[in-house]
């Protein structure tokens, strides 16, 4: 059972129903995540303005999605796999990669480094060696492509958690995660 309640527009803030009205409109839905995190229009406004100012950043869209599966295999969030594993598809990511990016794998070598990382991130809670940032540079990342990752890897976190604490209904075809670790 959802432990935070997804809002209906009757009972939605009128601060986050527009933002919820711009989503709709954008991607012709609202997802779970949207109408919880709806409960306050203030983390509504700092979710969506993370993602749109990232939108706009140096990774490429499949990269992102890949980020953002590494972190849901990694932080057992269903939701995000689920929501992930869809975008990923529509970012032109194939569907075995897909799942394999889950588990913080590519068959790209470049992809792979930037997972690698990202689950690194994820697992030392930020505490990094020179070793690991010397590896994704080797791998041809930039310093601004590195802030981009650890920024994703944040607002990744931030979702997956906030899922796993409302327990958010999944409403995109389930894929199931597996705890992994680095």
């Amino acid at each position: 059972m959802q432990r935070i309640s997804a809002l209906v527009p009757s009972n939605t803030p009128v601060a986050s129903q527009a933002m919820l009205d711009a989503v709709k409109t954008k991607i012709g839905m609202v997802p779970n995540l949207f109408k919880t995190i709806a409960h306050s229009p203030a983390a509504l406004q700092f979710y969506l303005q993370q993602m749109e100012a990232l939108a706009g950043g140096v990774l490429s869209a499949p990269l992102r999605e890949q980020l953002a599966l590494t972190s849901a295999g990694e932080n057992a969030c269903d939701y995000c796999a689920s929501a992930h594993t869809l975008m990923g598809k529509g970012a032109g990511v194939p569907e075995k990669e897909l799942s394999e990016n889950l588990r913080g794998r590519s068959d790209d070598a470049k992809t792979r480094a930037a997972l690698t990382f990202a689950r690194a991130i994820i697992a030392g809670r930020g505490q990094i060696s020179d070793m690991q940032i010397e590896a994704v540079r080797a791998a041809g990342f930039t310093d601004a492509e590195l802030v981009e990752i650890i920024a994703h890897v944040g607002m990744n976190i931030f979702t997956n958690y906030f899922n796993l604490v409302a327990q958010t209904v999944v409403d995109f075809p389930l894929v199931r995660t597996e705890v992994t670790t680095v």
